[in-house]
């Protein structure tokens, strides 16, 4: 078995999510090789994309998302993502036991007594004929047949159980607030978890049954990789953990360059293993993420090395990067950071600036 050093799977990572060099894809195709986008934040996904894509523009995203050829739906690890529509259809199935779970957890003794059954068939018929309704919308409606303490919970409720989407404007680029829910414009096919697991590998390199169930929130996954071993190529890393990729997937080499980027908040690269030592340090992963939260990242020769925020200051926007360690490619970090302003602030693009905070100050999410 092929031992695989973790810079080997860091550089893997950032091949298949097109982090090594900038790609000439279309939008809807690069949302697919990378498997969804997270999308817990409106502009995060266009910030990931502008990361990975040569010339991308707000407008191609924000046209994918009003003709609903991407779709913002609650998925892996029941958070928002953007996916494609073929993609969506087949894995929000596979999402179901995961999201009946969540919702018990959360909201079981709020909604007791309710028929959960029926109550997805009223969500249904109150959102039928392109309908949009908000989460308290619905949840307030659906109270007036199960009268609860709690509307919210029914609302949420609707939200697990049936493959609901936030269409547009909701998700594109500053429309934050209130997101209401439409029911999707296509059928559900049947879940396939065989499919995920290889477009999960596709998109996140060699992985073990661990950091597939990390990504995606869905147990059982022991015995799917057992049916799908022998088409598999299996290697250790550098622990003796057992990995699993596509065989038809070569590994870059150690040497393979990896340019700076800025990724966003809660970014699938930083998300998509248990084991993310090829990607950080566990002592700096506590530092980005915290609780519920993923901090935006700075990667230096293909690790976090900074995490960086956006604010203002008179008339121009600020970036500010917040250092983990010395960090000796500061010239090539604020080229980066000042073409990402260009990108996020065109109108001041003048006065932005980039700022570095001192290596003393720790960053306070």
């Amino acid at each position: 078995m092929t031992v695989v050093s973790s810079r080997v799977l860091g550089r893997a990572l950032l091949e298949r999510q097109l982090l090594l060099r900038r790609t000439d894809l279309a939008v809807v195709p690069a949302v697919e090789q990378v498997f969804g986008l997270n999308a817990q934040n409106p502009n995060d996904p266009y910030l990931a994309l502008w990361s990975r894509l040569k010339s991308f523009t707000i407008t191609s995203l924000t046209a994918a998302i009003e003709d609903q050829s991407l779709v913002r739906s609650t998925m892996m690890r029941a958070t928002q993502h953007l996916m494609s529509v073929p993609d969506f259809r087949f894995v929000r199935p596979v999402l179901a036991p995961l999201l009946r779970r969540v919702q018990r957890n959360a909201f079981g003794r709020r909604t007791a007594g309710v028929d959960l059954d029926a109550l997805v068939v009223a969500a249904r018929e109150l959102l039928a004929g392109g309908r949009t309704l908000t989460r308290p919308e619905l949840g307030r409606l659906l109270a007036e047949r199960w009268p609860v303490d709690d509307p919210t919970a029914l609302g949420w409720t609707a939200q697990y159980l049936e493959p609901l989407i936030h269409p547009a404007p909701s998700g594109t680029w500053n429309v934050y607030g209130a997101t209401p829910f439409a029911l999707p414009d296509v059928s559900l096919s049947a879940g396939d978890v065989r499919r995920m697991v290889r477009r999960y590998l596709t998109a996140f390199g060699p992985a073990s049954v661990a950091d597939a169930r990390t990504w995606s929130g869905v147990s059982g996954l022991r015995e799917v990789f057992a049916e799908l071993r022998p088409s598999l190529k299996v290697y250790a890393d550098e622990s003796g953990r057992e990995l699993f990729d596509l065989p038809d997937r070569p590994l870059p080499t150690e040497d393979v360059p990896a340019p700076i980027r800025l990724l966003p908040a809660f970014d699938a690269t930083l998300l998509g293993h248990a084991d993310r030592t090829r990607i950080m340090t566990d002592e700096i992963r506590r530092q980005v993420c915290i609780g519920a939260g993923v901090a935006a990242t700075v990667l230096v020769d293909g690790t976090v090395a900074a995490t960086w925020t956006i604010g203002s200051a008179e008339d121009a926007a600020v970036l500010t990067v917040h250092p983990f360690r010395p960090l000796t490619e500061t010239d090539a970090i604020e080229a980066e950071a000042a073409r990402l302003l260009a990108f996020t602030h065109p109108s001041t693009a003048n006065s932005n600036r980039v700022e570095f905070l001192p290596l003393e100050h720790p960053h306070q999410n």
